[in-house]
């Protein structure tokens, strides 16, 4: 099994105090270091952009209740340098990299080229890139980019046309960094089915008021560009790792078509449909990636572990339940309207919480021994301390609890 963690590096108040962005990037680079040694594989970092503290007062507020900045990592490529400079064995991940706001997927590519330009200098470098990418969670990232509907029909249908907008930008992304000359003709126009539409009534609607072609629907391209290439060239595509944080099946397959592109998925998710994701993945993975593994589908998931000498377990399982309960329900009050309610009460219920053999225990209920899981310990909380001596407890007393065919920290 392979154990990376998630840092969110958000600016949380789950005390009342909110702490100064320098500290909490600090924590971040200890945290990442104290990973390091432990023999965490990768870390990966959550992406934002943009004060979500000031776009509460926005027309169209997106988590209108959040206090404090929900993300610092404004730009992975710089935040990755950070890393591996500080760090020896640990590899370093992006989760997500959003490839629509920004400048958008060219200038996306330009700077995963220009980090791994620098990083492959080195002939002995091993540790790779992992470049999770996506079109972006909060809607008022992409205004602030420009990426804004262009009609009156794109006004009604944007939901639909942010996610073709976002289709479009990770197919010109990923052929980028697959080292293709590339013009926007190049890009098919994304297309929308009923599939994409919740009410056929909103469909019918949708095709009668867009371009159609036959029963689908064209949504006009967002980028237009002669013929471009990155620079500097990939001279190690070795060290680039590409994962798309999307379960849109029909993109997963088309952008495996020009190199092998892996994928997200959440810990909350449904086994059925994991399970379903990696047959699917087994059938369209690029063939230059070798066969799909479960490990190449990162999953999250909390954890909330206390396992303090002095203390029975029964007093330890409850301190942890108790933390996981007070986390969980602060982070969704402030992110109130953002996520499903129903996925958002299934949380606890698949979070790792207790003493470390409680932990090892839903860890071989719930998890297949070769499966990638993201531990996200720094989840709403500003106490570095804990959240290093959390991961410790991790591998120092829940690893070795777990069954011999769990127990692999291999890449």
């Amino acid at each position: 099994m392979r154990f990376d963690i998630f840092c969110s590096i958000t600016q949380a108040q789950p005390g009342g105090v909110l702490p100064a962005h320098q500290v909490v990037l600090r924590n971040f680079l200890e945290q990442a270091r104290v990973a390091d040694g432990l023999g965490f594989g990768t870390v990966w970092v959550a992406g934002s952009h943009f004060s979500s503290e000031l776009q509460r007062a926005h027309r169209r507020p997106v988590i209108p209740h959040w206090r404090g900045e929900v993300g610092l990592n404004t730009d992975f490529c710089q935040l990755a340098g950070q890393v591996l400079a500080r760090t020896e064995r640990i590899e370093v991940g992006s989760a997500i990299l959003n490839v629509v706001g920004q400048g958008g997927p060219l200038a996306a590519a330009e700077r995963v080229a220009a980090l791994l330009g620098w990083h492959g200098l080195d002939p002995d470098e091993r540790r790779r890139i992992r470049v999770g990418f996506a079109g972006g969670r909060f809607d008022y990232i992409s205004r602030l980019s420009g990426v804004v509907p262009r009609t009156g029909w794109e006004r009604e249908f944007w939901p639909q046309v942010r996610a073709a907008v976002a289709a479009e930008a990770a197919e010109i992304f990923v052929r980028l960094l697959a080292c293709e000359t590339l013009t926007s003709d190049d890009v098919p126009e994304v297309e929308l089915g009923p599939e994409h539409f919740g009410d056929p009534d909103a469909y019918r609607r949708a095709w009668k008021g867009g371009r159609s072609a036959g029963e689908r629907i064209v949504v006009p391209r967002r980028w237009e560009f002669e013929s471009v290439r990155v620079v500097p060239e990939i001279a190690r595509p070795d060290l680039l790792e590409l994962v798309l944080g999307s379960q849109d099946r029909t993109l997963q397959a088309r952008l495996n078509r020009f190199r092998p592109v892996k994928v997200f998925n959440l810990s909350i998710t449904p086994p059925a449909v994991i399970e379903a994701t990696h047959a699917h993945l087994a059938r369209v993975y690029h063939p230059a990636g070798g066969l799909w593994q479960r490990g190449y589908m990162p999953r999250t998931v909390f954890v909330f572990l206390q396992d303090q000498a002095g203390r029975s377990a029964e007093v330890n399982r409850a301190g942890a339940r108790a933390d996981a309960e007070a986390r969980l329900a602060a982070y969704w009050r402030a992110l109130e309207g953002t996520l499903d309610p129903a996925r958002s009460a299934s949380a606890a219920g698949n979070a790792l919480i207790g003493t470390a053999s409680d932990i090892a225990e839903q860890i071989t209920e719930r998890f297949h021994p070769q499966d990638r899981i993201m531990l996200w310990f720094d989840f709403f909380t500003q106490d570095g301390r804990q959240v290093c001596e959390q991961m410790e407890s991790f591998m120092t007393r829940v690893v070795p609890l777990l069954p011999t065919t769990y127990r692999s920290l291999s890449a």
